[in-house]
């Protein structure tokens, strides 16, 4: 079921987006079988459980971080992921480039938007995050590779498209001043039930996991 349900995302997807498996509470064996279905990139959202998944697969995909990361886990995040598209603050970043700095590893990072503006949700406001993209460009080994933000979880997926638009506004904003140590690549939006939204409003990377997987079993 996963390796059909992988091929009909790919074959749907527009060739300019990539796709992120979402790994959340997956095995090691769930995640093989979306690699060998062409997922190219796997995004987890625990740095324990992808040291787990990684010490099974290695470099055999690109790994992606995409959940909350706590400074005290940047240590182990630097050393398995690929890229970190979740980053939020200065503190953070300036944690990312020391612990990077130290394995000679320049880290491309997405900065988190939390446009809605909700208190349950981590991200930078609209509003911040030029002054906090300004102060982390000055970081030698962070490459600061474009935005992401999530939208609501569930609920109808037009909910997300205002979330997306306010983004993309940010993104092209951003992109237009060709600022020094900035790419503005990737614009990372939208989950399995929001998506399709979020390829409508020009995201170019889409973290899709229960679509995919199946329904998550959390008592496993």
């Amino acid at each position: 079921m996963i390796k059909e349900n992988v091929k009909k995302i790919l074959d749907e997807l527009p060739e300019n987006v990539e796709l992120v498996a979402a790994a959340k509470t997956r095995t090691p064996e769930e995640i093989k079988e979306v690699i060998k279905a062409g997922v190219k990139i796997v995004g987890e959202n625990y740095v324990q459980e992808a040291r787990r998944a990684f010490e099974v697969i290695g470099k055999e995909v690109k790994w992606h971080f995409i959940g909350h990361l706590q400074k005290n886990k940047v240590k182990r995040a630097v050393k398995i992921f690929d890229m970190i598209e979740t980053v939020d603050s200065h503190d953070l970043a300036q944690e990312i480039n020391k612990r990077c700095s130290h394995i000679s590893k320049i880290m491309p990072v997405l900065i988190e938007i939390n446009s809605g503006k909700e208190k349950q949700k981590f991200g930078v406001f609209p509003e911040d995050v030029m002054n906090l993209i300004k102060k982390i460009s000055t970081f030698s080994n962070i490459k600061i590779m474009g935005l992401m933000t999530m939208g609501p979880r569930f609920g109808n997926p037009e909910d997300s498209r205002s979330y997306f638009i306010e983004t993309r506004k940010i993104f092209k904003k951003i992109k237009a001043l060709n600022l020094p140590r900035v790419e503005m690549k990737y614009l990372s939006m939208g989950m399995t039930n929001s998506y399709q939204i979020a390829i409508e409003e020009k995201a170019n990377m889409v973290r899709i996991g229960t679509l995919i997987f199946g329904e998550r079993n959390y008592k496993n």
